[in-house]
């Protein structure tokens, strides 16, 4: 016959175990927003001095040489590449729409 008793102790330890996982999950997220938030906050103004300078909004060159640069880091901390590439690529265009924006485009 085999023990079919349930461990209440190793439940408590695992849902402690989580509950510790999701609070780190839950700090990590709040950072990529704010980091994000400071990012977008310094693009508004390139945007801005792209506008006053009758600069084009996109510099294609530049974004292949971050996409590039930005694969070879993921590579490093052992972040799949392809979905480093998609969420730069994101925010790039994201970058474009507020730069058109603010050319009045």
């Amino acid at each position: 016959m085999t023990d079919t008793m349930h461990d209440p102790e190793s439940d408590l330890h695992a849902d402690q175990q989580l509950a510790a996982f999701r609070r780190s999950i839950d700090n990590i997220d709040a950072a990529l927003i704010h980091m994000l938030a400071e990012r977008f906050r310094i693009t508004q103004a390139v945007g801005q001095y792209k506008a006053k300078t009758a600069l084009p909004p996109s510099d294609p060159g530049r974004e292949e040489r971050q996409i590039a640069r930005l694969r070879l880091k993921a590579e490093e901390a052992q972040l799949d590449p392809e979905f480093s590439e998609k969420f730069l690529r994101f925010i790039i265009e994201e970058v474009i729409r507020h730069h058109e924006q603010a050319r009045g485009e």
